[in-house]
């Protein structure tokens, strides 16, 4: 929920002033700054009145059963009544975007979470000072308008039959300048009450943003944090560049108080775009940014304009990576936290546009296709993990004093980032080395690279590998790499959830199954995945096996590869389960 004072968002946002004498009484906000005033004063009197008589009865009932649903409802109401607060508030300029509702999942974890945040106690700080403040807004008002009434009236009241001002033995009678007098002084009375309401209306404005507004910093930081984590996992796969960054763009809009965001060429052109469609988004920068800062000026609609440059690496083949700009309303600058969480947006956009660039090289050179491969997956996958690591020990760092819960939470996700990339970097080893399939064994393999698909993706792998097959060299490396390319089309095509991996040895040959839960395909739709299938088709019949694939739209993807066993016997090992093994990975 985000809150907008006097038409831009952010307190202290600059607004137009008038000039004049006159200015406050033709000032509409002074009217509105009334109604408030006007409303403050009854509406408190009955949010303290309803919360002191619920604390009240609950106290005085509480040995009964009803006692605590007093105190409950007292407790709720606390947050209710700040709703109503928070409507009124638009009088003074304050307006509020709609909040999402709390999801309920039973009494005791919502009443955790209620006396856990510090929003209601400073609504109940609001509702308690509210009585008070605008009772002497009343008094002082009143007093005011009772003066210029009677200034202003002077000509009616003065002369009137029978009213005289006796002071001790003399008789006071009013002259027609005294008259002027107070009538100026009904009127100098008058422009000092619409000033008084103007001055209020801004008094209670700030109240109402110090106490009622959210704790938008721990929400920022908690938006900034999955969407750092979601634009980590989308540039991992870099299989779609405008699609990646296109996501990049609304993750940072969505997780920041921008009101639009481009990443932007090095030739001035829009890449992607989410949110307003400010021409100061597009074309040339004048100055370029530093790199790893950020560039702050008025754009020429008035607006805010941010610009952040997009830092490819040294062996990239170019050297621009272009711009992230974003535009903020008038009047305001973004707090140097999110300026930090919108470069962490544009490196990852630079992450995208150089892994797209290696995929590019790797498709130009098919000598070295697979060379490129394994180039392209320790990048996406080890370097990633290393660059959420840091990520997340900077936010535990951050976070570590003033919410210890938050730090454990970042810990914790930078310990599994850790285990993954030591994962994937052993399961990469197994493939860079002729004999590593040999020595650790095919389960072993298997086992390391669905650890790092967990650790990685998030998928549920269940492993029902309960021993070491007996295969041939080659049998092993077709066995790894067809297990290897349906994993990866699992994560690249079919959005799952969950996989079930399989290896089994009996009557003379070894079955290979790779099963998801995924949105399937249909496998007679022509150019549907085609390359990889016959990829893997040509591996199992290297090694004298076939592969098999069973899919349909909406039911998941089974893909089987039956090979061979090696001549010559089955070894002890094959009979006993692998050391470290698990059931479900």
């Amino acid at each position: 929920m985000r809150a907008e004072f006097g038409g831009q968002d952010g307190v202290g946002a600059a607004r137009p002033e008038r000039g004049g004498v006159m200015a406050d009484l033709l000032d509409a906000r002074t009217y509105r700054a009334a109604l408030y005033v006007l409303l403050a004063f009854p509406v408190g009197v009955v949010c303290f009145g309803v919360l002191l008589c619920g604390v009240l009865l609950g106290v005085v009932t509480l040995p009964l059963v009803v006692g605590a649903g007093f105190l409950l409802a007292s407790l709720w109401l606390v947050r209710g009544l700040a709703d109503l607060q928070r409507w009124m508030a638009a009088l003074v300029g304050v307006r509020f975007e709609p909040r999402l509702p709390r999801a309920y999942s039973g009494v005791l974890p919502w009443l955790r979470a209620v006396l856990a945040d510090g929003e209601t106690y400073r609504a109940l700080l609001f509702h308690v000072i509210q009585l008070p403040l605008s009772l002497a807004c009343w008094v002082a008002l009143l007093n005011l308008l009772a003066l210029a009434a009677a200034g202003l009236g002077a000509p009616l009241w003065v002369n009137a039959p029978g009213l005289a001002f006796v002071w001790q033995e003399y008789t006071v009678q009013l002259h027609e300048w005294s008259v002027l007098g107070m009538m100026l002084l009904g009127l100098g009375s008058l422009l000092l009450t619409g000033g008084l309401l103007n001055l209020l209306g801004r008094v209670w404005a700030r109240l109402v943003v110090a106490l009622l507004a959210p704790d938008l910093g721990a929400e920022a930081a908690q938006r900034e944090v999955v969407a750092l984590r979601r634009a980590a996992g989308r540039v991992a796969l870099g299989d779609d560049l405008p699609g990646t960054l296109a996501d990049l763009t609304a993750q940072a809009l969505a997780a920041s108080t921008a009101h639009g965001i481009a990443l932007v060429g090095g030739d001035g052109g829009a890449l992607a775009q989410a949110g307003l469609l400010d021409p100061a988004l597009t074309g040339p920068v004048e100055r370029p940014p530093v790199s790893g800062e950020a560039d702050v000026r008025l754009a020429g609609s008035g607006r805010t304009l941010v610009t952040l440059p997009v830092t490819l690496p040294p062996t990239a083949a170019r050297e621009d990576g272009g711009t992230l700009r974003a535009v903020y309303a008038a009047g305001t600058r973004p707090a140097e936290q999110e300026l930090a969480f919108l470069l962490s947006i544009a490196d990852h956009a630079g992450t995208a546009l150089h892994a797209s660039q290696l995929i590019q090289r790797a498709g130009e050179r098919a000598g070295e296709q697979e060379r490129a491969r394994l180039a392209r997956e320790l990048h996406d996958s080890v370097a990633q993990a290393l660059y959420g690591i840091t990520l997340g020990a900077k936010t535990a760092r951050a976070t570590l004093d003033r919410d210890p819960a938050k730090a454990r939470a970042s810990l914790e996700y930078t310990i599994s980032l850790a285990e993954g990339g030591v994962s994937e970097m052993k399961a990469l080893l197994f493939s860079l080395r002729p004999d590593a399939l040999e020595e650790g064994g095919l389960i072993a393999a298997l086992s390391q690279h669905a650890h790092a698909m967990e650790a990685r993706h998030g998928l549920k792998v269940h492993a029902d590998m309960p021993a070491e097959p007996h295969l041939t060299p080659d049998g092993q490396a077709a066995a790894y790499r067809v297990t290897q390319e349906a994993l990866h089309n699992v994560v690249k095509h079919a959005r799952a959830t969950q996989v079930w991996l399989g290896v089994r040895q009996d009557a003379g040959r070894v079955t290979v199954t790779v099963r998801d839960d995924g949105r399937g395909f249909d496998p007679h739709a022509q150019g549907r995945g085609t390359l990889g299938q016959r990829s893997m088709r040509e591996r199992a019949e290297g090694a004298g096996g076939t592969l098999d694939v069973q899919s349909a739209p909406g039911e998941g993807t089974i893909v089987t590869l039956r090979v061979p066993t090696a001549p010559g016997g089955v070894p002890d090992r094959a009979a006993e389960p692998v050391a470290g093994h698990r059931e479900s990975t």
